[in-house]
């Protein structure tokens, strides 16, 4: 079967000397489903960049239905057939379904004006061609993350892409919703269409793709046959070294409560009830895991945690301290907090690598300040980002590099070992491991246990309940901003809390 695409000897170097992708060279068929694994930095997201027109290359060839291309921004690639459904939503929450579908490509009646009749009737044509069960008149901010991902790809697909590429496509869905998106693309691919994705879940790859292409510290190390290989196998490519895939969760008598929010309630400014009623408590020596859909609170209860959101009622106490109402630096006293969304709130993008491994420390740790505290030493600042950097292998070409030119995972890298290396009672992880690879996540874990035996108490949300399972010693369920279930996690399963977490049901945990 001939190439749909090929990638030869690509080359992308980011300023000043950061060798992204060396030499790579990779093709696509056309009708077969393609993953794409790799650490951290291993160039995934930037090769598909590449090809999507993103980011210009350095060096190396596309070739696209045998001829020679350069995409010079993605409406090229779009134009041309290729389509990209981002991490990160690109819809505006007050359109409709059907209108944020037809925006910029609107079809028009007389005298140029949009045919609204005109433009329902395709995209239900569409949902009802790729079966994808929306409500074209429905507003994308009253959808879930896995109704509104249809919505981009249906995008796409209205505009006659014949190649869909997917970062992370499963990262923000429920264990139930995850064989419904993977059926889909299927029928995609039995379709005709040609899929790509990112992704460092290794299950799901094997049990999705037809293909994978392994990248290693910006170079491709292999293309294997799905059928061909095996989880521990494709890791060995990605790190190049064996790992367990489990952690050793052992038996744990947790001690004497360090965190606990009593009546916690709160309202947002339209005066919905995001947090109702939240009653939790964490032991010294325990990791309670907090699982829910996306949007049922679990944003509204780190703010309050952190501060940034006061409550309407309720307390909230770390180890005997109340800090309902304390500034947050107060609150850093007691706590560390790895926040979900690291550009925004967990580091200073154009800041240097240095400057974020240390904010916090260099206001509540010794060392890092002379002369009274008006100076910062820089000499035990870098020091203490070459120690950050051993100890989380944080792959970086120099500390005062800004933040931004590390990749996503290892700027998560770099807020994870600040926080752990706070040495505070209390750890608030919210998603500490979302778009980290196998071997950081595994490493992760490990640490994370590790604050367990260190009799730190460690509340974890994640959308990842493969990841709750092997580190939590209890689950509490959110749904609509309440807690509808706290359950040790060996007296429940997987089928039960992903039920829980879509219908809000006690009856589902006994």
């Amino acid at each position: 079967m001939a190439d749909l695409i090929e990638l030869k000897h690509i080359v992308k170097v980011f300023p000043p000397n950061v060798v992204a992708l060396d030499d790579v060279s990779a093709s696509f068929r056309p009708g077969e489903i393609h993953a794409i694994v790799g650490e951290n930095g291993a160039g995934k997201s930037t090769l598909m960049k590449v090809l999507y027109g993103l980011y210009p290359r350095d060096a190396g060839e596309i070739v696209y239905r045998g001829q020679p291309v350069k995409f010079r921004a993605p409406g090229d690639a779009i134009a041309a057939g290729l389509g990209m459904v981002h991490q990160e939503m690109l819809l505006i929450p007050e359109y409709t379904v059907w209108e944020n579908i037809v925006l910029g490509v609107e079809p028009a009646g007389p005298l140029g004006r949009l045919d609204t009749a005109k433009a329902r009737r395709q995209v239900q044509a569409g949902i009802d061609e790729f079966q994808f069960n929306l409500d074209p008149d429905a507003r994308v901010s009253d959808l879930s993350v896995a109704a509104q991902q249809k919505v981009e790809i249906l995008k796409l697909l209205y505009r006659d892409v014949s190649v869909l590429i997917l970062d992370e496509p499963t990262a923000v869905l429920t264990p139930q919703e995850i064989p419904q998106l993977f059926a889909e693309l299927r029928r995609l691919r039995d379709g005709g269409k040609t899929i790509l994705f990112i992704s460092h879940h290794l299950d799901e790859v094997l049990g999705l793709s037809d293909r994978i292409t392994v990248l290693r510290k910006g170079r491709k190390i292999d293309t294997v046959e799905a059928d061909g290989t095996s989880k521990e196998a494709l890791a060995q490519m990605m790190v190049g070294r064996e790992l367990l895939f489990t952690v050793q969760r052992t038996a744990h008598q947790p001690g004497p409560v360090v965190f606990s929010a009593q009546g916690l309630s709160y309202r947002d400014a339209e005066g919905r009830e995001r947090l109702k009623n939240i009653h939790l408590e964490v032991r010294a020596g325990e990791v309670v895991g907090v699982a829910g859909v996306e949007g049922n609170g679990q944003l509204e209860l780190v703010n309050a945690i952190m501060g940034l959101t006061p409550p309407a009622s309720g307390t909230i106490t770390i180890a005997g301290h109340d800090l309902t109402r304390a500034p947050i630096l107060e609150r850093r006293r007691h706590l560390a907090c790895v926040p979900q969304d690291r550009g925004k709130q967990g580091a200073s993008l154009a800041a240097s690598i240095t400057e974020n491994a240390i904010m916090t420390h260099h206001r509540l740790s010794d060392g890092f300040a002379r002369w009274n505290g008006l100076l910062l030493d820089y000499a035990h600042a870098r020091q203490f980002t070459e120690d950050l950097r051993q100890r989380f292998a944080v792959a970086m070409s120099g500390p005062a590099n800004a933040f931004k030119s590390l990749s996503g995972g290892n700027q998560q890298k770099v807020i994870l070992g600040r926080e752990l290396l706070l040495n505070k009672p209390f750890i608030l992880l919210d998603q500490p491991t979302r778009g980290l690879d196998v071997g950081s996540m595994e490493y992760i874990h490990q640490q994370i246990l590790q604050m367990r035996e260190a009799n730190r108490a460690v509340l974890l949300i994640s959308a990842d309940l493969d990841e709750l399972f092997r580190l939590a010693d209890r689950l509490v369920i959110l749904h609509r901003g309440a807690i509808v279930a706290d359950a040790p996690t060996g007296h429940t399963s997987l089928d039960e809390v992903g039920y829980m977490m879509l219908e809000g049901r006690q009856t589902a945990i006994s």
